[in-house]
């Protein structure tokens, strides 16, 4: 792969922000007046292309959980690690009341549904029976079913 120019680089970058060319080319400091021909130019050059691909599918890795990601959630929901944050109202007499944020551990809802889940991807939970053989069949009789 032909090594990107910092400008290039730049481009691909601003590029990803709003995928607008144009815009990508001027906050990347080409001129306004060819920012929109060289945005389009810069789009179609393969090394460039394969830079912005790479970015996007880094992007995408980093906002999108894996498989490995939820189990460890889930572990720890199960487990009773993890607290979700709840609103308490409170009296404060002559009819007033304020609201305040607090910390709780997970129900024991949430850790049989966690506890199910992970079950349920480990085959721990299952009533079917999983036969994995071969069965040989003969057929007996004449070789030909046609009179």
């Amino acid at each position: 792969m032909l090594e990107l120019t910092e400008k290039q680089k730049r481009f691909c970058d601003e590029y990803l922000i709003d995928l607008n060319a144009t815009q990508a080319a001027i906050r990347a400091g080409y001129s306004t007046k060819t920012a929109k021909s060289i945005g389009q130019e810069n789009l179609t050059k393969p090394y460039l292309k394969t830079y912005i691909d790479e970015r996007l599918k880094k992007l995408e890795n980093e906002r999108i959980a894996k498989a490995d990601e939820v189990l460890r959630y889930l572990t720890s929901i199960m487990r009773g690690e993890e607290q979700e944050e709840i609103v308490v109202v409170e009296s404060d007499g002559d009819g007033m009341s304020s609201a305040r944020k607090m910390n709780k551990s997970i129900g024991a809802k949430e850790r049989i549904k966690a506890a199910e889940l992970l079950g349920k991807r480990y085959g721990i939970f299952t009533d079917k029976v999983s036969v994995d053989t071969a069965i040989p069949v003969v057929i007996k009789g004449e070789d030909s079913l046609v009179d």
